[in-house]
Order: structure tokens, then sequence, then C-alpha cells
């Protein structure tokens, strides 16, 4: 469930995901675009008379998660306290202990461990009074303070082409016949005759130059950014189609831009961390379909590397992967794929694994 609100300083739109393990997938979505995670952590399901507190499955695995998908922040707010009366200051800091003894382990830094009452509004929009044990803010100020991600345009630039438009001839005013290759920029940005190479699904990859980019409203605009949809005309035709990508060259020291390798390799063989959803087992040597960009590819996960143990972290050795298991896998394409780290493209460095027979 996506939910729309506005405060004089930012815009949000909140990602409801359940913690139920079975809902997994929805919080996989929602960490992959988001700027921060609200880990909500719910004081009367935990033994907090402890002075060392075992926290709920879910709150290990969303927290794992969001390492995984990079979330820029993560916002733990342990829930209901309003419920424990005088005992609120004490199970505050036995749930913060571990908390934040998670996050050590998980390799998060906590934006904040915030006391909140979801049922009374306590420390939600504005302080609680009445909690003196705590002295940092509110949620919503801390939210609004948080630096949104930063944008892609340092990372190396890259566009995936959601659709090719020949036009009809030479007199064409927006392309003078030229194909146009029209998609949303990923990464980076990309400027009139700059130097780019177009990695295709059926043939080696080429070199060539921007000769013109239109915008969104087909105007002619001399440079296209990350998240904006743009139209991309090359120097010369070359065979391409949905699915392609753009990436940028590296810098060059001549002008032989033709043999010069790209800054993003394409590669056939790459280790990944996959979050399986699927209740069939993944199995390795199974035949499955990747959808990379806008490309679907055949692929096969060739070896579990490790399974993580969400409990404690370890790395176990595994046969097949379950239900929302997390784990380490090698994968093998059937053609060149160009493949970024995750941590430094969130598109060139994610895909989507799909059984064919479900």
């Amino acid at each position: 469930a996506w939910r729309y609100f506005a405060t004089p300083k930012r815009k949000f739109i909140i990602g409801d995901c359940p913690g139920h393990e079975q809902y997994t997938r929805n919080m996989v979505t929602a960490a992959s675009k988001a700027d921060c995670a609200v880990v909500l952590v719910d004081v009367t399901k935990l033994d907090w008379r402890q002075t060392t507190v075992a926290l709920l499955a879910q709150t290990r695995r969303h927290t794992l998660l969001c390492k995984l998908l990079r979330v820029p922040h993560v916002v733990f707010a342990i829930n209901k306290l309003d419920a424990l009366g005088a005992d609120a200051a004490v199970a505050y800091a036995n749930v913060q202990r571990a908390v934040l003894a998670l996050a050590g382990e998980a390799g998060v830094a906590p934006a904040g461990v915030l006391p909140v009452s979801g049922l009374a509004g306590s420390n939600v929009l504005q302080a609680e009074p009445a909690w003196g044990f705590y002295r940092g803010p509110a949620l919503l100020p801390l939210l609004e303070g948080l630096q949104s991600s930063a944008d892609d345009h340092v990372a190396a630039a890259s566009m995936p082409v959601q659709w090719v438009e020949k036009t009809a001839s030479a007199s064409s005013t927006t392309a003078h016949g030229r194909r146009i290759a029209w998609g949303r920029v990923a990464s980076g940005s990309f400027s009139v005759g700059d130097e780019l190479m177009l990695c295709t699904a059926n043939a080696p990859s080429r070199s060539a130059r921007i000769a013109k980019l239109l915008s969104a409203v087909r105007e002619p605009t001399l440079r296209i950014n990350a998240g904006q949809s743009a139209g991309v005309v090359l120097d010369m035709e070359v065979d391409m189609s949905r699915g392609d990508w753009f990436v940028a060259q590296s810098a060059r020291a001549d002008d032989d831009f033709a043999e010069h390798a790209p800054a993003l390799p394409s590669v056939r063989q790459a280790k990944a961390t996959l979050s399986w959803l699927d209740d069939e087992p993944l199995v390795p040597g199974r035949l499955y379909w990747a959808l990379h960009g806008h490309r679907w590819v055949k692929a096969k996960v060739t070896q579990i590397d490790h399974r993580l143990d969400i409990h404690s972290f370890a790395k176990l050795p595994a046969a097949q992967l379950a239900a929302n298991d997390i784990a380490q896998v090698q994968i093998s394409f059937s053609g060149a794929v160009p493949v970024a780290a995750y941590a430094d493209n969130k598109t060139l460095g994610a895909m989507i694994l799909v059984d064919p027979r479900q």
C-alpha cells in the first residue's frame, strides 16, 4: 500500500510493507526504491524485561534487506511503549540495546532509534513530554532532516532502451531520418557529442556518438540526466531494439574510440545476492528468465555460494533455496549483459529471476 502526504519541508511517499515473511516481496519492492526505511519494532511482542532482548525474525530480515538493497537511511521505531506505562523507560533501554546490536551485525548505521506510539501519536509529530528518558527528535522532524539519496549524475551514464522509433524519412524534423532510441536515463548524464557504447542483445557492442538528444516532449536538448526520459539519436545507423543498453565510455586519449573499452563491462557470468520469493525452490542448473532493464535473457544459477541465516547472519551451505531465503549465488547468462555493482548503480546492478514453469 502506498500513501502520499507532504509537509512544508518535504514530500513523502510511504510504502507499507507487512512484516510477515510471506510478504517479503513487498519489502523488497519498496526498499529497492526507498530513501529511508522505518523499521517498526513492536515492544509488546518482545520479552523486554531481559537485558538481552531477542528481536523478532521479521525485524532481523527487514534490517538485512535494508542493508542488501542499500537503503541510504534506516530508522528503528520502537512502537507501543504507551502500553507499558511506567515500564516504558526500561523497555526502551533494553530494546534499543538489542536494536543497536542487530544494526551492528547487519552493517547498518541507524539514523535513529525512537520510542513511538502509533495509537496515541506519541513522538510521531512532536516530542512526547511524558517520555523524559528520550531526548532526541520526534519521527517526522527526523525524517524531514534526512538527506535525500545522492543523485546518480556522478555514476557512469547508462540508459536501457525502451522503444526504438524509426522515422519515416530524411525530411523528419526530429531526427533527420535516423532511429530514435527512447528510454529513461538510469544513471549519470548524456550530452550531445558524448561517446558511448551500445550493448545489444544479439550482436557485439558498438561504439558511437550522440548526434542529437530529444526531451520527452520531443524538443531538442543538449543534456539529459538520471531520471529523465529522452530520445537518443546516434551519428550512425546502428541496429538496436528494446532491451539494449547505452553505457558511457571511459575517458580516452585518442580519437580511435571504436577500439576503446566501455566503462561498464558486459559479462556472461556474475555473482549476485539473491532474495528468493517463489514457493517453488530455486535449484542450481535449472533454466530461468532474467529481466535486466527491459531485456529478458535466459539464465542459470550455476552455484549457491552460501545462504544467510537471518538469526545469526552466518553463511551456511545450501543445495537449493526455499521461499524468502537470501543467498549469494553465481549466475550464467545466455548472452552478454552490462552490469555494475548494485551499490553504484541500482538499475544496472539489479535484475529479477523468473521461473518459466510458474
